[in-house]
């Protein structure tokens, strides 16, 4: 079968990568990859005994790997300048991989009050590539890496309640964001490409897999683990991440699985609905995230 797996990966010796999210499921198992390919890898996480505790299974499958913890809480912008600042002390930062999410979660609020799905899948990915920018500009090739989701062809943004003050569907706001997620990479990469930046913008989403990310399923939670014999385990779901973040790319390309309707299998070229493409959408997200974040990339329209 063709298509992009882990034995993919060439050696990334000298390069360094930043993985949100890196503790568990595709975030671990890219940043699990990278390490053993000779990369140097900042593990952002929220929890740091759980961050210390996923080196610890890197360090035991690659000896001497190197690896460290950069604190990261998605869900409060504080957090995300503070780990910017820290990650931009490294001599280059060759690729920022945006793993981290949250999905169907009770109606919750980040620190800053935005509603906790768009608030972390979204407003945190954004701001912090925003806030790295500058530094990933120093390092030639350099991407920014966004995860989305299939789940992003039944999204929509809602402009009349983007804080979800009105109403909240669980569901349907998971789905919202991973299209803002979508959004959002394309417009980067536009506006990156029309400034001559070095960095480049790609998507990818890791079609269904087994991953923690499952924990607000309520009673289908017991069978999430089980998706993984039929469809991704967490180590293949990260196989999109990887090509993303490694493999020769067109800039604003997105990948994903491609076998079973992009639900499984190695990795290559996704789809993505036409809104997903849609200029105007893409445009009006932007502004709209510079306005509720108050951190503007400085990249012109």
């Amino acid at each position: 079968m063709s298509g992009f797996t882990e034995a993919d990966v060439s050696d990334q010796s000298g390069k360094c990568f930043i993985v949100t999210g890196a503790n568990t499921g595709v975030g671990f198992e890219a940043s699990r990859v990278l390490a053993a390919r000779g990369a140097r890898v900042l593990l952002a996480c929220r929890d740091k005994v759980k961050a210390e505790a996923a080196m610890a299974r890197i360090g035991r499958s690659t000896p001497g790997a190197d690896v460290a913890f950069l604190p990261l809480d998605q869900a409060d912008l504080g957090s995300v300048r503070a780990a910017a600042e820290r990650a931009a002390q490294e001599p280059r930062i060759d690729a920022l991989i945006n793993n981290a999410g949250v999905m169907r979660p009770p109606l919750t609020r980040t620190r800053q009050g935005f509603e906790l799905q768009f608030g972390v899948n979204h407003l945190g990915c954004f701001a912090l590539s925003a806030l790295l920018l500058p530094a990933l500009a120093k390092t030639a090739g350099a991407r920014i890496v966004v995860t989305a989701s299939i789940a992003h062809r039944r999204g929509r943004i809602a402009w009349d309640d983007l804080n979800a003050e009105k109403s909240y569907d669980r569901s349907q706001r998971y789905a919202d964001s991973k299209f803002a997620n979508m959004l959002f990479f394309f417009e980067l990469d536009r506006r990156l490409r029309a400034a001559g930046s070095p960095v480049t913008a790609v998507g990818c989403h890791p079609g269904i897999a087994a991953t923690d990310l499952g924990r607000h399923l309520g009673p289908l939670q017991v069978f999430f683990p089980l998706i993984g014999i039929g469809l991704n385990t967490a180590a293949m779901g990260a196989w999109p991440t990887l090509q993303a973040a490694t493999a020769p790319v067109t800039p604003g390309g997105y990948y994903g699985p491609i076998v079973l309707g992009e639900t499984r299998g190695p990795s290559g070229p996704a789809a993505r609905t036409q809104q997903a493409r849609d200029r105007e959408l893409a445009r009006r997200l932007w502004d709209a995230s510079v306005a509720m974040t108050g951190i503007d990339p400085g990249l012109a329209p």
